[in-house]
């Protein structure tokens, strides 16, 4: 199982000419603003203000890098979604958002995250169905999971795989992941995926410089 032993702060891309030049592996976080991306990001690493989150929804445009045990990147994709950000700043980031997705490699895994308390919104499908267009690798997590009980929860995940059962069956999706920030529910299960998709499939050990 995938320790994380460091966990660093990297670097803020807001034009993807500023990319890192060191392309390693990148496990992406996507989702709408404030469903949880920093509060994940921080509970994979064990690192309490790793990733912080804005003051004001929205507000957050980079794409941030966080540089994981010198051999990986964490990426936390800009939240997207919050009604009071003006259509133009909207667009500016889908189409940086879109972009980013378009490289394929070094891409090795995306975490589309929607709250296991509501349905997915537009925004969340159109996300889906560009990881789909450009056969990105995905998991869907369920954030907020211990907010709903045992019973409702399980019904929940059963809605979600009926919902999605070809992007499950004959997609890119290769799975749907419950997780709760309080009790850490569903840690192992995303490093396990971290695992498979970043350390096992790696060509060659590289060390960030």
């Amino acid at each position: 199982m995938l320790k994380i032993t460091s966990a660093e702060f990297l670097q803020g891309v807001a034009d993807l000419r500023q990319l890192p030049k060191n392309e390693l592996r990148e496990i992406v976080f996507i989702g709408r603003s404030n469903v949880g991306k920093s509060s994940l990001l921080n509970k994979l690493c064990n690192k309490k203000n790793l990733a912080r989150s804005s003051g004001t929804p929205g507000k957050t445009r980079e794409i941030n890098y966080y540089i994981i045990n010198n051999e990986f990147y964490f990426v936390d994709l800009p939240g997207y979604g919050y009604a009071k950000v003006p259509e133009q700043m909207r667009a500016g980031w889908k189409k940086l958002i879109e972009e980013f997705l378009q490289r394929g490699e070094p891409i090795g895994l995306a975490m589309q995250l929607i709250d296991a308390r509501q349905e997915p919104t537009p925004l969340d499908l159109m996300m889906m169905d560009w990881l789909e267009y450009y056969e990105v690798p995905y998991l869907l997590v369920l954030t907020k999971a211990d907010k709903l009980p045992f019973s409702k929860l399980g019904k929940t995940i059963e809605n979600f795989k009926e919902l999605f059962h070809s992007q499950l069956n004959e997609g890119c999706c290769h799975g749907i992941v419950p997780f709760s920030i309080m009790k850490a529910d569903g840690r192992l299960d995303l490093l396990k995926m971290v695992q498979e998709h970043i350390v096992d499939r790696r060509p060659t050990k590289k060390k960030a410089v």
